[in-house]
């Protein structure tokens, strides 16, 4: 029992430390600003479309993630192929690159090379635009999705599966009658992880796109130009808004799942 007693406070208390650590700078920047100070900023055009465009922008990069890696992570699941360490290697990588490296690499493939004039024929420019800025989140955060797609298709036994094909179902109806749902919960928590790191995403995006301005380029830009008491009450309030909408989709989600 001694010993249980020592091996518990040793363990509460590194975890009070980390979670002090985490949660002190936040609850400090709160208290600082205040919520009258928030609200009031809030109210401002400038910081309102900044927010929104971030949350756009964010949303639209995980929708296409949704789309195209779903199925990139349920072939890596599912399929031995060649050059699949490679690919799953190749996944990693923008996550470890420093992320104003990753904006020069987006630069320069989608800024003024062949590839990009090839969009701008298209009617797609990147520089100064919302594509552009979506382009940036979803470099250095579609990993997340996909990964959390992958374990969780990787939970689904394959016998069920073959149990439906047997029975008539095709391949497709398979999917998202059988391995879907039961990965649903993998997915959802890869893909909040890929929004909340687009809404966060700066190195890349202030590169390929200052203007029009998300809510990490605002904050930078007004600490910049006037200082800590302009840019924390917009700090303040984008964390606001991205709990809040965190926890309604946490929320939405638990229900979902206990009906």
């Amino acid at each position: 029992m001694i010993q249980d007693r020592g091996f518990l406070t040793i363990f509460i208390f590194l975890a009070a430390v980390i979670a002090l650590f985490l949660l002190v700078p936040l609850v400090q920047l709160f208290f600082n600003v205040g919520i009258f100070k928030i609200a009031s900023t809030l109210q401002d055009k400038e910081v309102y479309e900044s927010i929104f465009l971030t949350l756009k922008t964010s949303f639209y990069a995980v929708m296409f993630v949704l789309f195209t890696g779903v199925p990139l992570a349920y072939l890596i699941a599912r399929y031995d192929f060649w050059g699949k360490s490679v690919i799953e290697s190749l996944l990693d990588v923008p996550v470890m690159v420093p992320h104003t490296a990753a904006g020069i690499a987006l630069l320069v493939t989608f800024g003024n090379g062949e590839i990009g004039e090839f969009f701008a024929d298209l009617g797609l420019e990147f520089m100064d635009t919302t594509t552009g800025i979506m382009f940036a989140m979803m470099f250095l955060s579609a990993p997340f999705l996909i990964n959390g797609a992958k374990e969780g298709f990787k939970k689904v036994d394959v016998k069920y599966e073959h149990m439906a094909r047997t029975l008539g179902a095709s391949r497709l109806s398979t999917f998202f009658a059988i391995v879907l749902p039961n990965a649903r919960n993998d997915i959802l928590n890869g893909a909040l992880m890929m929004w909340s790191r687009g809404l966060g995403e700066f190195g890349a995006v202030v590169i390929i796109a200052y203007h029009p301005m998300v809510a990490p380029v605002l904050i930078y830009d007004r600490f910049t130009n006037f200082g800590l008491s302009y840019s924390a009450p917009v700090a303040a309030s984008m964390i606001l808004v991205s709990i809040s909408v965190f926890f309604a989709i946490r929320l939405i989600n638990n229900r979902f799942n206990q009906r």
